[in-house]
């Protein structure tokens, strides 16, 4: 593979999600994976009261989305999360970015480059 290809995992609230697929629809970002996942941070949790009885849930609805880009791209991921994501509480989220360092489309035998749709193929 000639360019660098990077995974890049989203974790953010669960009713962010609609905001976020736009604004990666807007900047060319069509093909994601998106999971429901609990879990907690900073934040650690909250108190919530079931039948008047206190109880500390401390894993919270998360959403998790996996893309994959390609260096240029790479930096409007970041631009688009940031401004859709950024409220200054507890709970916005986190990115994690890893390289990808071979592909494979079962379909077509493709791999590399070749195995990725949309903004991969830059």
């Amino acid at each position: 593979m000639s360019k660098k290809i990077y995974k890049v995992e989203i974790v953010t609230r669960r009713e962010k999600f609609p905001a976020l697929k736009d604004a990666l629809n807007e900047i060319g970002i069509d093909g994601m994976t998106v999971y429901k996942v609990e879990g907690c941070g900073a934040q650690g949790g909250h108190l919530t009261y079931y039948r008047g009885v206190k109880r500390e849930v401390n894993l919270l609805p998360k959403i998790k989305v996996d893309l994959f880009v390609c260096e240029t791209p790479l930096e409007k991921v970041f631009e688009a999360v940031e401004k859709t994501l950024r409220t200054g509480e507890y709970g916005d989220g986190k990115v994690f970015v890893t390289e990808c360092y071979d592909a494979l489309r079962v379909r077509t035998g493709e791999r590399g480059e070749a195995a990725f749709i949309g903004p991969c193929e830059c």
